[in-house]
């Protein structure tokens, strides 16, 4: 059984301009110990999901429908006071923003020592020996200095592991890191993730990792989710996902970052812009501004297509390819045969 498993979850916002559908069909499994990267553009529904599976949306959010099971127990509709067991104690979060995340009214031993107490039946005095632990752990110097200072007092990165030690301070189950590196300096980026590496390996936990930067996926994950406008467009081991994309917005994606070996040549960026949430297209959502779109990608959403047993893809022109080389059976795919195949010979 994993730990955690997403099945077509669906979350939107109810705005005075109407319904915002945020995570559209998302699922995912997460195994113990095991790090998931989900990528993509602002916007693509990373953060909503987490937020989704800790339950914290915005008062005008809401999960439509799908299911999110943390060993075996069904999260979708439990109260609130079951939630605030499993927050804390066996998921936690690394907010997206160190310097927002902590109250600049409270001293770090005090926001440290309030996470143990509401999660925990531990006493003030075990509290306070667990919040300095914690520090040690994170390599926070002079923790216990530390620990009646104001966040206004520490660097990004030390505010950084602050939150780090916070979030692990009730030994989770799986931690998940918004954006962990975001406003921080290359040096400091590189210490934040090999803390995480060695803290994951030590402690045996699992680990979320969403961000945008794909150079923090390659050298933190095991499995890649890459979302685009809400829905999984594609999804697979790291391996998979680096040497064998098959989406076009992974594709895009991978161009439009600098490698050793592209020194002088420019970038390649992916052109237009995220699509209005609002106003879904009825064909795939990246249809729009991929290069390679055809008829089809316009009328018809693609399936989940099993590219091999440890990658999936929803993208027509794998169809396309599979079609003529006879890997795909065209009853498979549920669109009627002439429709599929005018719509693949049709570029637009």
């Amino acid at each position: 059984m994993q730990l955690l498993e997403v099945k077509d979850l669906h979350t939107s916002f109810f705005t005075d301009a109407g319904e915002v559908k945020a995570v559209n069909g998302v699922s995912f499994n997460l195994d113990r110990g095991k790090v998931l990267g989900i990528v993509g553009e602002s916007g693509s529904g990373k953060s909503v999901t987490a937020y989704s599976i800790m339950q914290i949306l915005a008062p005008t959010g809401r999960i439509v429908s799908g299911s999110i099971k943390l060993d075996g127990q069904e999260l979708v509709g439990c109260s609130e006071k079951v939630m605030k067991k499993v927050r804390g104690n066996k998921i936690s979060i690394i907010f997206q923003d160190p310097m927002t995340s902590l109250n600049p009214t409270y001293t770090i031993g005090h926001q440290l020592m309030e996470a143990i107490i509401l999660h925990t039946n531990r006493s003030r005095s075990e509290a306070y020996d667990q919040a300095l632990e914690m520090l040690r752990l994170v390599n926070v110097n002079e923790p216990q200095k530390r620990m009646k200072q104001y966040p206004f007092e520490f660097s990004g990165g030390m505010r950084q592991r602050v939150m780090i030690a916070m979030a692990l301070a009730c030994e989770p189950d799986i931690l998940m890191a918004d954006e962990p590196t975001t406003a921080l300096d290359v040096t400091i980026q590189a210490q934040i993730l090999e803390l995480m590496h060695s803290l994951q390996e030590e402690l045996g936990m699992a680990i979320i990792m969403i961000t945008h930067d794909l150079g923090v996926v390659a050298q933190m994950c095991d499995e890649v989710v890459v979302m685009y406008a809400g829905s999984i467009c594609e999804q697979g081991t790291a391996e998979e996902i680096y040497y064998n994309p098959c989406h076009e917005y992974t594709k895009g994606l991978l161009r439009s970052i600098p490698s050793a070996g592209s020194a002088g040549t420019r970038l390649q960026p992916i052109s237009g812009t995220p699509i209005d949430l609002l106003n879904m297209p009825k064909g795939c959502p990246f249809a729009p501004r991929c290069k390679s779109a055809m008829r089809i990608c316009l009328n018809e959403r693609c399936p989940r297509m099993q590219i091999n047993d440890a990658h999936q893809a929803s993208c027509w022109i794998n169809v396309k390819k599979g079609l003529e080389d006879g890997s795909i059976v065209l009853a498979n795919t549920g669109i009627a045969d002439e429709r599929l195949q005018e719509g693949l010979l049709t570029h637009e």
